[in-house]
């Protein structure tokens, strides 16, 4: 009695859900086909709060017992076939293979998987919930379909091997055989995803206490294939259960899978908030003042000015999600003091939520290995890249990749994806394959311009401004959007507040140096952050022509008969994405000529470093040429930068479009 109350209740539910309207739907395509079947597949949506609404009894036995659920559902829907007469073909119930698809699960704990935790008691086969990122996916297989019975196709096999030959009557005990050309064969992907805990590994951060990490295996079927993304995150629904490899392992046989979105903070802490509206006369008092304090755990208010701005610029440019490739800032930094950079960039990237650490026994990129689970497949591996989608990541010491890995970085760089080629006869497949890769993240990275071995090599330039960086494939360092000069001559790098803040944090690690370090925390810059990465960014006129102008007298004045341009295609990809970080870390919407004045210095700084200074001539402490202590120092800035401005449109207007030096054609 309680199992045909269940059948009505059943009915009921797909009667008002509009699931028996689709159900026959599915039929009349089945019906329709001139394929024979054995067994019919079909896609239920379940939401299990209108279904514990109508039917406590119902809705347990879906959210804790589903095998025996979908057999309630299973009757009802051969029931209804046979009564409505949907598919002429069917003969018997068990070749209705039902699958219930869940809309959500209720938010207890009781219902969250969390590798993290520790034992793992997932042994129940009921719907579990989690959140994950795609660390690693294969190529997408056949299996046959079943109610129970699944059988793995793998590539190279005879079929004695893949199907079963100990299949009997029920009745009368006969050895049975199968009608194979009945078989319906269906999609099979496996990933394996991360719980965002483990990111905090990749991030190096010292005070995270240790913590048990491994990855979760999700078996994909049919509708739910190519459905993932590597280094998407994912909230994903479905049953556990322990796969026979070379040892037991945990998988999900998944039920649902929905992107998942982290939430963003509605606002700016009460401090910051105050500090904008006291500058908000002028467009680059702000981002002086946040480049000034920023970091001050790590490196004293005032120093490394220049190199924080291009930090917190290249932040405030990453996206969670949907974002562009071109909105990345790659930054490149030439330094004598790897220690005190390679703190500051980790304190960095720890802002944001994809911020990852690459660790150097890891690959970068995405690599392929065969699939553990012996379905023939080939699994991918993610790599840090992928891992930092919508982030950074920071690759160490440039020069301690080897000489094929820099190649592939450029290549990268300039395109802005990765291609993984799959030999097939390796595989066990007769056709080869590929899979291409967006790289959707900035990379960080810095050249330690001080060791022995570098500094013996290095030669004088004759160029104005021009750095020897030599040791790097000169193609490397044009594909980094931004190269900066950050070392104890370079008015960045004031030597003796280093020396006494190192000093003050050996006695006293976890103490606050500073005011600034207690007034604007680093809770304070990571909600600033998040909150204006998010804002949607338009160009006024004037920005817009002063972007194209100094592009093209910049591309012009560096063009010579031999070599051609100097400048890449993606020159002003770079200049239009700085304009926009500058303006977002002023909390704007709209790009103002002040912002490509701030974009226009940084770029010419780090073109001077590459080739050497020209008409528009910019000082390496153009942006901080003094040390903001209070109103009027910040006034006097302005009123600096006021003259680069002029001294910039006067470059755009004798060397700019429109002037003589300028062909038809450019």
């Amino acid at each position: 009695m309680t199992n045909l109350h269940m059948k009505e209740a059943a009915l009921v539910y797909l009667d008002r859900s509009g699931g028996l309207q689709k159900f026959i739907d599915d039929c009349k395509y089945y019906n329709d086909s001139k394929q024979s079947y054995a067994v019919y597949r079909f896609n239920i949506l379940i939401n299990p709060s209108d279904v514990v609404e109508l039917d406590a009894e119902l809705g347990n036995h879906i959210l804790h017992h589903p095998l025996k659920a979908a057999q309630v559902f299973q009757s009802v829907c051969f029931v209804a076939v046979k009564t409505l007469s949907l598919i002429g073909q069917l003969q018997t119930e068990t070749q209705i293979n039902i699958v219930l698809k869940l809309t959500h699960l209720p938010s207890l704990p009781s219902y969250s998987l969390d590798l993290c935790e520790f034992p793992l008691n997932y042994t129940s086969q009921r719907f579990y919930m989690m959140h994950g990122i795609v660390m690693a996916m294969t190529t997408v297989t056949k299996y046959t379909q079943g109610f129970q019975y699944i059988r793995v196709h793998v590539p190279g096999a005879t079929e004695s091997a893949t199907v079963r030959n100990d299949f009997v009557c029920s009745l009368c005990s006969s050895s049975l055989q199968e009608d194979r050309k009945f078989r319906v064969l269906g999609d099979k992907q496996i990933v394996e995803i991360i719980t965002t805990k483990v990111l905090h590994a990749f991030q190096g951060d010292s005070k995270n206490q240790p913590f048990r990490f491994q990855s979760l295996s999700i078996f994909l079927r049919d509708e739910l294939v190519n459905k993932m993304k590597i280094g998407n995150e994912y909230k994903i629904i479905g049953i556990p259960a322990c796969v026979k490899t070379s040892q037991t392992a945990l998988c999900i046989e998944a039920n649902s899978i929905t992107p998942y979105t982290a939430k963003v903070p509605s606002g700016i802490s009460d401090n910051l908030k105050c500090l904008l509206s006291l500058t908000s006369s002028s467009c680059w008092k702000f981002t002086a003042i946040l480049a000034n304090i920023f970091a001050s755990q790590i490196v004293p208010p005032g120093t490394y000015n220049l190199l924080k701005l291009c930090l917190l610029m290249s932040l405030v440019q990453t996206r969670d999600c949907n974002r562009d490739s071109e909105d990345c800032l790659d930054i490149l930094i030439i330094t004598s003091d790897t220690l005190l950079v390679d703190r500051l960039l980790k304190y960095s990237m720890n802002l944001v939520s994809r911020g990852i650490h690459h660790p150097v026994s890891s690959e970068v990129f995405p690599t392929m290995y065969r699939n553990r689970y012996g379905t023939g497949a080939v699994s991918i591996q993610a790599g840090s890249a992928l891992l930092a989608k919508g982030g950074v990541c920071f690759i160490g010491d440039l020069t301690s990749h080897k000489k094929d890995k820099l190649e592939q970085l450029q290549s990268v760089l300039e395109s802005r994806s990765m291609t993984v080629f799959i030999p097939g006869k390796k595989f066990g497949d007769d056709n080869d394959q590929q899979m291409t890769f967006p790289i959707q993240c900035s990379f960080w990275s810095f050249v330690d311009m001080d060791s022995s071995s570098r500094r013996n090599v290095q030669k004088t330039s004759t160029l104005i401004g021009q750095m020897d960086y030599s040791l790097i494939p000169a193609n490397l360092v044009e594909a980094f959007g931004l190269l900066i000069n950050c070392n104890e001559s370079s008015p960045c790098h004031p030597f003796l507040p280093t020396v006494q803040h190192t000093l003050k944090k050996a006695m006293d690690p976890e103490g606050l140096l500073y005011f600034a370090s207690k007034q604007f925390t680093t809770e304070d810059f990571e909600k600033l952050l998040a909150f204006a990465k998010t804002l949607n960014m338009e160009f006024s006129l004037e920005a817009e022509r002063m972007i194209h102008g100094y592009y093209l007298a910049s591309r012009r004045i560096r063009t010579d008969s031999v070599h051609g341009s100097k400048l890449s295609a993606s020159a002003l990809k770079y200049l239009v994405s700085l304009s926009e970080a500058h303006a977002r870390l002023n909390l704007r919407n709209k790009v103002l000529k002040e912002d490509v004045l701030i974009a226009a210095l940084l770029f010419e700084l780090s073109l001077t470093l590459k080739y050497g200074a020209t008409a528009f001539c910019v000082a390496p402490n153009a942006l901080f040429p003094f040390e903001l202590y209070d109103e009027e120092y910040l006034e006097q800035r302005d009123l600096h930068l006021t003259q680069y401005q002029q001294q910039l449109q006067q470059f755009i207007a004798a060397c700019g479009p429109g002037t003589a030096i300028f062909s038809s054609d450019e």
